[in-house]
């Protein structure tokens, strides 16, 4: 019972978080009626290093909402600490929209495995829109002997500990897919952070690490002779982008589901107008045509949703990370 507090008052108060927004949403029409939101450049934070998945979202939304408010959109790589280093920037920023944070599904899971954060995730960051989303990608180097999931299972069980994945950091969405990956395979793995996927992929396919469980986004655009293999996908069902590669449910862990997502945040505090703005004028662009291609192209669907909709995501996320932290017996101070 008493392990299930930390997940209850993140509910609680993430609850209360979007009621309150909802609430002030009629009210706060006039707030900003004399002067048209933004007046001036935006940033938005990513929290990892340039080149992988989130960075990729960010800078492709981040050129569309420049285009629509005629003020340029700077994406901002503040990494470190899984993705806590940059979000306690915007946590920590003016709440008047002119920072955001575009935060992967790291931002669920470090509360349950930092001991200390610098930053209450519930309390000093609001959430606007849940992005794009798609399945992760099992990979190992093109040389490697490793050629299925089972292959990885059989030869992590034999020398347990021996194989080592590479990850976006502690706490990132890269890290903990792998931990649910070898809970759910009954395996046990080294963890190499890094401050993003894209220098772990080069460690990756430079031999210094065995597998990685990466963000479909840029592991797909590694695949080939002499770079990455491609072991399964990590969704319900297979890629569009790869239909030739299994799941990781069909290939001998039956009911395995892991999905990567990225989602547009604020500062507690800024104004709902504001919020409303962000999330409607996020959801038109990833209704564009060529943003919907680019995305396929990566393997990721846009989503859009609204804020209490991205909230509740966040709620069942929450539960689920609470669980693996706690079986892979995970802490980082």
């Amino acid at each position: 019972m008493k392990s299930a507090l930390p997940v209850m008052r993140f509910r609680l108060k993430r609850l209360l978080l979007v009621a309150v927004c909802g609430l002030a949403l009629p009210f706060a029409a006039p707030l900003h009626a004399q002067t048209a939101w933004p007046t001036k450049p935006v940033k938005m934070i990513v929290p990892f290093a340039p080149g992988g998945s989130t960075d990729v979202v960010a800078r492709m939304l981040a050129q569309r909402l420049s285009a629509k408010w005629g003020q340029q959109v700077l994406v901002e790589n503040r990494a470190g600490a899984g993705g806590n280093i940059g979000a306690d920037v915007v946590a920590k920023s003016a709440a008047d929209g002119y920072t955001l944070l575009m935060a992967s599904g790291s931002i669920t899971i470090n509360p349950h495995l930092y001991a200390k954060m610098p930053f209450d995730t519930a309390k000093d960051l609001v959430p606007i829109s849940n992005i794009a989303g798609g399945p992760m990608l099992v990979v190992v180097p093109d040389k490697s002997p490793i050629k299925s999931i089972k292959d990885l299972i059989a030869t992590a069980k034999a020398k347990p500990g021996a194989l080592s994945f590479g990850s976006a950091g502690v706490g990132s969405q890269v890290h903990l897919a792998a931990e649910n990956l070898s809970d759910a395979a009954g395996i046990d793995m080294q963890h190499v952070p890094y401050k993003g996927e894209a220098p772990a992929y080069t460690d990756l396919i430079g031999g210094q690490t065995q597998v990685m469980v990466g963000n479909i986004a840029v592991a797909a655009a590694l695949i080939g002779p002499d770079r990455l293999r491609a072991l399964a996908v990590t969704g319900k069902e297979r890629s569009k982008l790869l239909p030739d590669v299994p799941t990781v449910a069909e290939s001998g862990l039956p009911g395995f589901e892991n999905t990567g997502w990225f989602g547009l945040y604020a500062p507690a505090g800024t104004p709902p107008d504001v919020i409303a703005k962000v999330q409607r004028d996020s959801a038109a662009a990833l209704m564009d045509t060529e943003i919907k291609a680019r995305l396929f192209v990566l393997g990721m669907a846009p989503i859009g949703g609204t804020a209490s909709e991205l909230a509740k995501q966040m709620d069942t996320e929450s539960v689920r990370w609470a669980q693996v932290v706690k079986s892979r017996k995970l802490k980082q101070n």
